[in-house]
């Protein structure tokens, strides 16, 4: 015979319920874990940290104090003693000295330079000007120079003969008192032409000299003397 119980007292209805809460309180029990754990952790970790910092203030630093090393002994320094200097004494000295001092030989001085040499001075009368303010002058001007070249030069024979004619360009000096000097042939055409060209100025009369700032001077003159046959 089967025993019969009321619905009320069966637990098999109540099974999911139990099982529920029993998930709930497992739940309950993790949680409550962790947050402990958490905590003791946080706790020990400020109790270290108190306790570094205690460590820390009770640490206080010394120094050692060193004696110094004791002084060195003084060494005594020695005065050296005076000494007097006599005059005799300073008087020999100098003369050792001066003797020493003395060259043995004698370097003669270098010869002076030689004097210059004075250029001579050329005098007033011995310039001889090219050109002037006022040129020398034949005695009556140029056509009585002409005057006097056609009836003063003679025409050569061979020269004639041989029809040479032509040009000579002659050179002079006229100096201060008129006088003519140093006749040359700057160019000749026959040497019988060239020699009668010279002739023939050297038989002119005294010249008018050339004047430079109002002051008769010598000058430099140049003369052609044409021979043409006819």
């Amino acid at each position: 015979m089967e025993a019969k119980k009321a619905a009320s007292a069966n637990l098999e209805n109540q099974k999911g319920f139990f099982t529920l809460l029993g998930f709930v309180v497992v739940l309950g029990f993790v949680y409550i874990f962790f947050e402990w754990s958490d905590k003791e952790v946080e706790v020990y970790t400020d109790d270290m940290s108190q306790i570094v910092f205690e460590e820390e203030e009770m640490v206080v630093q010394t120094q050692q104090q060193l004696t110094p090393p004791p002084p060195a002994p003084e060494v005594p320094v020695e005065v050296p003693p005076e000494i007097k200097v006599t005059d005799k004494e300073v008087a020999s000295s100098t003369d050792a000295f001066n003797s020493e001092s003395k060259p043995t030989d004698v370097i003669a001085p270098p010869p002076p330079p030689p004097a210059p040499v004075a250029k001579p001075v050329e005098k007033d009368d011995d310039v001889i000007f090219v050109a002037v303010e006022k040129a020398p002058e034949f005695p009556g001007g140029t056509d009585a120079l002409y005057k006097f070249l056609n009836k003063n030069l003679n025409y050569p024979a061979a020269a004639k003969e041989s029809g040479i004619q032509g040009r000579v360009i002659c050179q002079f000096v006229v100096n201060k008192d008129g006088s003519i000097v140093d006749v040359v042939v700057v160019r000749g055409v026959d040497p019988d032409l060239d020699k009668e060209a010279v002739a023939v100025i050297k038989k002119m009369p005294n010249w008018i000299p050339g004047e430079q700032s109002r002051k008769k001077v010598r000058c430099k003159f140049t003369l052609p003397v044409v021979f043409k046959l006819s």
